[in-house]
């Protein structure tokens, strides 16, 4: 390290932490939440795992519990163009000033060598959970897993499985019920089973319950939301995120809090098939899943497509999912080792015949969809001139 650990402020110290990594070591996260834990008074924690709808579930459940006048965190990763996004406290953004006297408290706390070890996304964690201290609820939203997963390193109170498919095989299985195994298993006590495509999903919670119970000799209970269109709202939101909203609501009957639909209409849900511009809708989905709820979204529309990928993504799937509504694609151009590289990306493109330019002028008279990645959405919000926090 060329600077002391403990001597530089929050942005500094992150830019020397892994962003992405080969393989999970769980046990540093842990023996730093063993030091940092007495300094905390943990609120009751809803943990979200899944493959697609994380962010959505945990903005509408931590928005109506702030409505309710809970105190509430809501922790979701990662950011699309400000760091502070990551953690909402009460309504907005966690502020600079708060971050930064976190920040110094567990430098305070922390040894060297778990300060130098921790990942980036182990420390944002852990910064939520100091942040949370004495708040009624904290709301986890896992980041590439489950079991494993830095957000797991608290015992939860009420688990939440948002729909559940194949992506990040390389870490959590080759199959719809390995995966849902992984992401299961962080659960604790109660587990809420959202809205899913698999039937298989369901029967692995049960598996996952009782493995769980002969294990860790624990009474893990699940419930399934069965009905999904028994609620609407007068904001009119796509199907997926409807679905995601009765699992919300499963979540705030089980928690004993009386349902009033108006307090969902002022919620924000950032990147989520949000509509910045009549004709410009951003969404920060990035595989087959999300491709396919917003195929339905857009079924009576034809879109042009401001479209990159991560190589490890299954674009070719994606455009293969969204073709019947592309009219055109424009491939935004990104500077970052883990994209595609563009030929590949034309090659796909072509070989479904879908028109392609690099050409990034918006026309009134278009519909756009920008879609791939936080990264996309980041980057054409840039170019929009576009910084919030």
């Amino acid at each position: 390290m060329q600077e002391n650990l403990k001597d530089i402020d929050l942005e500094g110290f992150l830019k020397y932490k892994t962003l992405y990594y080969d393989k999970i070591d769980f046990s540093i996260v842990k023996n730093s939440w063993e030091s940092l834990k007495s300094h905390i008074d943990l609120p009751y924690v809803i943990h979200i795992v899944g493959t697609n709808g994380k962010g959505s579930t945990g903005r509408f459940l931590a928005h109506y519990l702030y409505k309710k006048d809970f105190n509430v965190v809501h922790y979701s990763s990662p950011h699309i163009t400000n760091f502070n996004e990551r953690v909402w406290l009460n309504g907005n953004n966690v502020s600079d000033e708060l971050l930064e006297n976190t920040h110094k408290k567990i430098q305070n706390i922390l040894n060297l060598q778990l300060l130098e070890k921790l990942t980036y996304f182990e420390y944002t964690t852990l910064l939520a959970l100091f942040i949370s201290s004495k708040c009624d609820y904290i709301i986890l939203e896992a980041g590439l897993g489950g079991e494993f997963d830095a957000t797991n390193v608290v015992t939860n109170n009420l688990s939440l499985i948002t729909t559940i498919d194949l992506d990040h095989q390389a870490f959590l299985g080759n199959s719809v019920e390995e995966i849902a195994r992984t992401k299961m298993r962080a659960c604790d006590k109660q587990m809420i089973v959202g809205y899913q495509i698999h039937e298989s999903v369901k029967k692995t919670a049960l598996k996952v319950k009782e493995e769980i119970n002969k294990e860790f000799n624990k009474q893990i209970s699940i419930a399934f939301v069965e009905d999904f269109n028994k609620y609407s709202l007068s904001v009119d939101f796509p199907r997926y995120l409807i679905n995601n909203l009765h699992l919300v609501i499963s979540c705030l009957e089980f928690l004993n809090i009386d349902i009033d639909l108006k307090l969902f209409d002022d919620v924000k849900l950032k990147g989520r098939c949000e509509k910045i511009a009549s004709n410009i809708t951003i969404d920060v989905g990035h595989n087959p899943l999300a491709a396919r709820a917003l195929k339905e979204h857009f079924k009576d529309k034809k879109i042009t497509l401001i479209y990159n990928s991560y190589k490890d993504k299954d674009y070719k799937e994606v455009l293969k999912v969204l073709k019947p509504i592309i009219d055109e694609a424009i491939i935004l151009e990104i500077d970052d080792k883990r994209i595609v590289d563009k030929l590949n990306l034309l090659e796909i493109c072509k070989s479904y015949n879908i028109m392609t330019s690099f050409n990034l002028e918006l026309k009134k008279d278009k519909e756009y969809l920008v879609f791939g990645s936080f990264l996309v959405v980041e980057k054409f919000l840039g170019f929009l001139g576009v910084d919030e926090k």
